[in-house]
């Protein structure tokens, strides 16, 4: 009985009849989802919280950089400090002219202790300030911060 069905033409078991693909519901309801899942995804990541956590990063290895490169001049020049670095907090001048900075270019002098002054990664400019702060207390300890750190975090280096 089979075959006999078998040779019967039916247009219903055609494969040329039948129709194939998807509906616009199933397409839109698709894209839904991964729309849904995209969103939650961006936010579990939070881009804005990596790309300051990522510059706070930098901003310490910076502090660390400086303050490195001041206590290696201090010990090549039998303890004394840069002249320049007073006992309140000021900038630190990124390049000249470094009117009411402080002008750590003696850091940079042969690129002996540093190539060049770091910069704080929201700065953009080429002169003026580093965007990092240097003081020198009464004791002589000399302290390099961030003032610029994100998310309220307090980069501050002392020795």
């Amino acid at each position: 009985m089979k075959n006999l069905l078998s040779k019967i033409p039916d247009s219903r078991f055609k494969t040329s009849n039948l129709r194939r693909g998807f509906t616009l519901l199933e397409i839109l309801l698709v894209v839904a989802a991964i729309a849904i899942l995209a969103g939650i995804v961006i936010v579990a990541i939070n881009p804005v919280k990596q790309l300051g956590d990522t510059r706070n990063a930098q901003r310490r290895a910076d502090v660390n950089t400086i303050l490195n490169a001041v206590y290696q001049y201090s010990i090549d020049n039998n303890g004394t400090l840069p002249t320049t670095i007073t006992t309140t907090a000021t900038a630190v001048c990124q390049a000249a002219p470094c009117t009411s900075l402080i002008d750590l270019s003696v850091l940079t002098a042969s690129e002996k202790y540093l190539t060049a002054i770091p910069r704080d990664p929201l700065i953009t400019a080429t002169t003026g300030t580093a965007g990092y702060t240097i003081v020198k207390s009464a004791n002589g300890r000399i302290t390099v911060a961030a003032p610029s750190a994100e998310q309220s975090a307090t980069i501050s280096v002392t020795r």
